[in-house]
């Protein structure tokens, strides 16, 4: 019996979870309304059930009322808000992304900041047989690598979060000290890019630049990777400026309007 009540009680989330599930896919674009009676109708629940869970969910926010009707809730929409922004981020930096990768032959990466960490979120891969393995969802550290130098420089908060964490070294490329890196990060933003040569892993090569959001705030970076035997500090002033013209093209896809709104100088 003991274990019988047991496994009642583990499935009881997941049964309640369909509930809800089956609860708000009743309302669509075209019926973004509805009332009990309907909701009732609409997901076949028992009208007890129904009642309590709506009832619920009203009160945590994921439907709103308004008389008799209900309506996906505003707090619901606010949760999903982040999802949303970096799916948009994804399709509407994919053209400059692309194009990037056309231009200079080389895999082209965009990367979103989350603490002391950068993450791909977005590549378009190089038709090179020898090249830098990338992947979405690839998470580096901000300290080591052209995009999360380019965190670094244009997010005060991403400097902290990595001084934070620790600067740990990768290769004897990997810088650790904390003023050679706040000079970097002065140079980088007087030049508009980050270029990077066997920083995080031996072999392998980097551009980046800021992708800057609708309020001019660092939403993203855009760049290109390659075995370095293929990008070196000599080939930096021919594709520095077609990473960084990417890169605003990405802002401007994203609604940054330069001139209107300043980019930010930490």
């Amino acid at each position: 019996m003991a274990k019988s009540e047991t496994g009642a009680s583990a499935l009881q989330p997941i049964l309640v979870l369909k509930k809800v599930r089956t609860l708000l896919e009743c309302f669509s674009v075209e019926r973004p309304t509805l009332t009990l009676q309907q909701i009732r109708q609409a997901s076949g629940l028992p009208a007890s059930t129904c009642q309590r869970l709506v009832q619920n969910l009203v009160r945590e926010g994921f439907l709103d009322r308004d008389g008799d009707e209900y309506r996906i809730g505003l707090g619901l929409v606010r949760w999903s808000a982040p999802g949303t922004y970096g799916l948009d981020m994804v399709r509407l930096t994919r053209p400059a992304l692309q194009r990037l990768r056309d231009e200079t032959g080389e895999t082209a990466c965009l990367y979103v900041r989350d603490g002391p960490y950068r993450t791909i979120v977005a590549l378009a891969e190089t038709r090179h047989v020898v090249m830098r393995l990338f992947r979405v969802g690839m998470v580096m550290a901000l300290h080591a690598g052209s995009a999360g130098k380019v965190f670094l420089s244009y997010d005060r908060a991403a400097f902290r979060d990595a001084v934070a964490h620790g600067l740990s070294r990768f290769t004897p490329m990997t810088v650790t000290d904390v003023d050679v890196l706040t000079a970097q990060m002065e140079q980088i933003r007087r030049d508009g890019y980050a270029a990077s040569f066997e920083e995080r892993d031996f072999g392998a090569a980097s551009i980046s630049a800021p992708v800057f959001g609708f309020h001019g705030e660092p939403v993203a970076a855009l760049g290109i990777g390659a075995p370095s035997q293929r990008l070196t500090p000599a080939d930096v002033p021919r594709l520095a400026p077609l990473v960084v013209e990417a890169a605003a093209d990405a802002s401007r896809r994203m609604g940054f309007e330069p001139g209107i709104v300043d980019t930010p100088a930490p």
